[in-house]
C-alpha cells in the first residue's frame, strides 16, 4: 500500500497552499502572453538592427523638435494663427512613417524582390501625374508635386526607393555578367534614364542628382568595373550641366555660387538664403543661441523648417548641435557598412548600398548648400526637415534595411 506523504514546513505542520485569486489568473495568462509576442516580435533582432532603429528614432525626434522651432514664428504670423501647424502635419507624418517602418522591418527578402519590378513601373505611373493639369502643380519653381484635394505629395520621394530595389535585383541577377558593360547597360540605363528623365522634366535637378548618384553607386557596390562607372558619370555629368541652363532662375543661382556670393545684387536675390544662413550659423558659435531664439528664422530665411534647417540647428544649438548633427549620420552609416558586410544575399547588399547612398549622401548635400560649398538644389536633410513625401519615403527605406539586418549571424 503506497502512502503519499503531505509537504510539512519547518515544525512538523502540513505546509499550504492557497490557491490563486481569480482575478490574478487572467493577470498573469494575459503578461504571459505580451511577453511571448514580444519576444516573438524581437527575438531574432540583432545589434546592428537595434543600433539603425535606435539612430533613426532618435533623429527623428530631433528633427521634430527642430521643425517645430524653425516653423512656429511663420506659421503663427499666417491668417491662421496656429504656431504648431507644421509641427502637428509633420508629427502625423511620423505617426504614419514609424508603423510602416515596422511593417518593412519584418518584411522577407523575398518580398522584395517579388515587388521590385512593380514598385518601380507604380512609382513611376505616380511621377507621371505630375504632368497631369489639375492634379500636378509647381512649387518654387519645380514642377514635381501632385495635390488631389488636400492631399499633397512629391512621387520622386517613392521612386528613389523604388529605383534603389530594382536596380539591387537586376544587379543581383546579373552579377556573373556585370564585367561586359552591354549587360550593365540594359536594362538598367533606359529605365533608370526614364525615371530620372520624368525627374528632370519636372525640373527638379537637385532630386535627379540624388537619383543618379543612388544608381552610380549601386553598381559600384555591385563590382562593375570603374571605367563603365566612369563613362556613365561622365554623361550624367554633361546631361546635368545642360539642365542647369535650362531657365534664367537655376543659371543665374549658379552664376551667383560661383561668384562666391560677393555682389550687391546676388545677396538681394540669388544668395538671400546662402547669406542668411552663413549669419544664422555663424551667430550660434559654441553653445548656440539656445532653442527657439533664432533670429534669421522671423522670415529672413526662406524655408527654414525644409532645406536650411541646419542653418537654425547651427544658430540655436551652436557648433556643438551642429556636429551631433553630423555623428548621427556617421552612426547611421556604420550601422549601413555592419548590415552589409554581414549580409550574405547579393540583393541585400546592394539594396542597403542604395538606401545608404541616398539618405547618407543627400544629408551631406544638403548641408554643404547651407555651408555654400554648393549652390541651392532643394534638397531636404533626412529625417529631419519637414516634408511629408521625404519623411515618409525615407523611413520605409530604413525599414527596407531592418528587414536584412533583422537575421545578421552573430560576429564571434
Amino acid at each position: 500500500m503506497t502512502t503519499t506523504r503531505t509537504p510539512r514546513g519547518p515544525r512538523g505542520n502540513p505546509r499550504e497552499h492557497p490557491e490563486p485569486a481569480e482575478s490574478e489568473t487572467p493577470k498573469r495568462s494575459g503578461g504571459a502572453a505580451a511577453i511571448v509576442v514580444v519576444q516573438r516580435v524581437f527575438g531574432a533582432e540583432t545589434g546592428t538592427f537595434f543600433l539603425l532603429l535606435g539612430t533613426t528614432l532618435f533623429l527623428l525626434a530631433f528633427g521634430l523638435v527642430m521643425v517645430l522651432s524653425s516653423s512656429s514664428i511663420e506659421d503663427g504670423a499666417r491668417a491662421s494663427h496656429d504656431f504648431f501647424s507644421s509641427f502637428t502635419r509633420q508629427g502625423l507624418y511620423a505617426l504614419i512613417g514609424v508603423p510602416l517602418l515596422l511593417i518593412a522591418s519584418r518584411m522577407p527578402i523575398g518580398f522584395w524582390k517579388k515587388w521590385a519590378w512593380p514598385a518601380v513601373v507604380g512609382t513611376s505611373v505616380l511621377q507621371l501625374l505630375v504632368f497631369v493639369p489639375g492634379i500636378g502643380y509647381a512649387f518654387q519653381g519645380n514642377n514635381n508635386w501632385i495635390r488631389i484635394g488636400s492631399f499633397t505629395a512629391q512621387p520622386s520621394e517613392l521612386v528613389k526607393l523604388a529605383l534603389i530595389l530594382w536596380v539591387s535585383w537586376i544587379l543581383a541577377r546579373k552579377r556573373s555578367l556585370l564585367d561586359d558593360w552591354k549587360h550593365v547597360f540594359l536594362p538598367i540605363a533606359p529605365v533608370a534614364g526614364v525615371a530620372i528623365g520624368f525627374v528632370l522634366l519636372g525640373r527638379d535637378l537637385g532630386t535627379a542628382l540624388i537619383m543618379g548618384m543612388v544608381v552610380l553607386g549601386c553598381l559600384f557596390y555591385a563590382g562593375v568595373r570603374l571605367r563603365i562607372i566612369g563613362v556613365a558619370l561622365v554623361v550624367s555629368g554633361l546631361i546635368a550641366l545642360m539642365f542647369t541652363q535650362v531657365g534664367s532662375s537655376r543659371s543665374s543661382r549658379i552664376g551667383a555660387f560661383l561668384s562666391g556670393c560677393t555682389r550687391a545684387a546676388d545677396y538681394k536675390h540669388d544668395c538671400w538664403q546662402t547669406v542668411h544662413a552663413w549669419w544664422g550659423i555663424a551667430s550660434g558659435g559654441i553653445f548656440g543661441s539656445g532653442l527657439g531664439e533664432s533670429k534669421v528664422k522671423w522670415s529672413w530665411l526662406p524655408d527654414a523648417d525644409t532645406d536650411f534647417i541646419f542653418a537654425i540647428i547651427g544658430d540655436e544649438l551652436g557648433f556643438i548641435g551642429a556636429v551631433l548633427v553630423l555623428a548621427l549620420f556617421v552612426v547611421l552609416t556604420i550601422a549601413f557598412v555592419r548590415v552589409i558586410r554581414t549580409s550574405h544575399d547579393p540583393f541585400a547588399k546592394f539594396v542597403t548600398s542604395g538606401v545608404m547612398i541616398w539618405l547618407i549622401g543627400q544629408a551631406f548635400v544638403n548641408i554643404a548648400v547651407v555651408l555654400g560649398l554648393l549652390p541651392v538644389l532643394g534638397v531636404p536633410l533626412p529625417l529631419i526637415s519637414a516634408g511629408g513625401s521625404s519623411l515618409i519615403a525615407s523611413l520605409i527605406g530604413i525599414g527596407v534595411v531592418l528587414s536584412f539586418a533583422r537575421h545578421q549571424p552573430v560576429p564571434k
